[in-house]
């Protein structure tokens, strides 16, 4: 066999590895092992791209592939080492991003150098045209999540301007215009430069107006973006293992997209194009806390646990936050020693990214059998003695079941009113990402514990054990 041919069963081996690796992260036991088989599907790929014959002709072309590795292989270490699990989002927001940079970069680069022999319609043409703009999009729509994830003051509101929907209707139809007009022989690259140019606009403009409780939703978008723009690329290129690596990325982010977007009972347009907030005739805190709010301290909620006999424990962002896994697990530990048994509700949209919660709680060691969904816990809410809720807000909103006209309303809810007891712990009354305030703190059953997650975890077992 010559060397395009081991070359094209070097890259279907690199495929089945990703594949492989895909189906390995749909579950934690096997993430570490589905990790790896994509992580040396990657390294084959690369080994394979190494032996090309157009390197051979030109050897400059090795220092340029052995540069991108060191700089990339750096970076990914740093990254891993120094970033800490609070910013995941933020990390996998930047990942995506580069990804789509890459595709845009390499799609014009591989059309200049077409550009003297192209003649009349050519597939190559249309793809690249796809990668630059769909990477364009990718890359400033993820630099914008991230800076909106990472809190930047400029970026934690979006900027208001008027006819936000119908400048993007007009970017989006200009883009389309360009795609065809640069379709057209001879072609002409400026008119690749000019849609990429637009597209990184319509990025900006895209996520601009989206909230910070639709950025799982986003996340997994622009996840799938990367990977379309990648498979499209893989086209321009005719390689065979960045069409199929771009295609399972595409499809995968679109699945989770949609996973997320039922999670939180709304429609991906709404996602994109509405704004989840307060309306007009949203109560006001007063209204719904007024007078009564109760809160306790930790030697009080520690006598809650004498006579109970199972726990659910709720997390959000502000475990993340404060970092509290680990004294999370210190408490379950506490708390099993004396035959109580625990438990952890896992919302599908709770935290930054989809998954987050999973992860943080894995990074503690905490079984996963312990982390129930909401249709595996919700059922027996009204079985459980303590219900602790550690920093989310409107994954616990009984709003969403109660109330029609709620920005949350239909959005499926752990639904931890129905406990017998319900302890709070949040640094204050502030609503969450929605914008309303929740009554279930509020409520006959609810104390509220106003600290900082690690802290209360901390103080909590403190009492206990005294």
């Amino acid at each position: 066999m010559d060397g395009e041919t081991w070359i094209s069963l070097a890259y279907i081996v690199a495929s089945v590895c990703f594949i492989l690796g895909l189906k390995g992260l749909t579950h934690p036991r096997t993430a570490v092992a589905g990790n790896l088989l994509g992580a040396i599907g990657m390294a084959v790929a690369i080994l394979a791209t190494l032996m090309h014959p157009s390197l051979k002709s030109h050897p400059q072309g090795y220092a340029l592939v052995a540069s991108g590795f060191l700089a990339g292989g750096v970076a990914g270490a740093i990254a891993a080492l120094k970033v800490h699990m609070t910013a995941m989002p933020q990390m996998v927001a930047l990942f995506n991003g580069f990804g789509g940079a890459a595709s845009t970069l390499v799609a014009g680069v591989e059309l200049m150098s077409h550009q003297p022999i192209i003649q009349g319609i050519d597939p190559t043409v249309l793809s690249g045209f796809l990668a630059g703009v769909i990477g364009a999009v990718t890359f400033w729509g993820s630099l914008l999540a991230f800076a909106k994830l990472q809190e930047y003051p400029a970026f934690r509101k979006p900027w208001s301007y008027p006819f936000q929907q119908p400048l993007n209707a007009l970017l989006a139809a200009v883009v389309l215009v360009l795609i065809i007009r640069g379709l057209m022989a001879p072609l002409q690259v400026g008119i690749f430069w000019l849609s990429v140019i637009l597209a990184s606009v319509l990025g900006l403009t895209l996520v601009n107006p989206i909230g910070g409780a639709d950025m799982p939703v986003v996340i997994a978008l622009l996840n799938s973006y990367s990977g379309l723009a990648a498979c499209a690329t893989g086209f321009v290129l005719r390689n065979a293992v960045l069409i199929i690596a771009g295609s399972l990325v595409g499809a995968s982010g679109l699945i989770l997209t949609a996973i997320m977007c039922r999670a939180m009972n709304r429609s991906l347009w709404h996602v994109l194009f509405g704004v989840l907030g307060p309306g007009e005739d949203t109560p006001t805190e007063d209204q719904v806390y007024g007078g009564k709010v109760k809160s306790a301290s930790a030697e009080e909620l520690a006598l809650l646990f004498d006579g109970a006999r199972r726990v659910v424990i709720v997390p959000g962002y502000g475990m993340a936050v404060s970092q509290a896994q680990f004294a999370v697990r210190d408490l379950m530990n506490l708390l099993e020693s004396r035959g109580i048994h625990v438990e952890f509700a896992i919302h599908p949209v709770a935290g930054r990214m989809p998954g987050h919660m999973n992860v943080l709680l894995a990074e503690a060691e905490i079984p996963y059998e312990k982390l129930k969904e909401l249709d595996d816990v919700n059922p027996t809410m009204a079985e459980t003695d303590v219900a602790i809720v550690l920093g989310a807000n409107d994954v616990v909103n009984p709003l969403a079941r109660t109330d029609p006209k709620s920005p949350i309303a239909g959005m499926p809810i752990v639904e931890v009113d129905k406990a017998k007891t319900v302890i709070v712990v949040k640094r204050s009354l502030s609503p969450g990402f929605a914008g309303i305030p929740n009554p279930l703190f509020a409520a006959p059953n609810c104390l509220m514990f106003f600290a900082d997650g690690k802290k209360a975890i901390l103080d909590l077992i403190g009492a206990l054990k005294e």
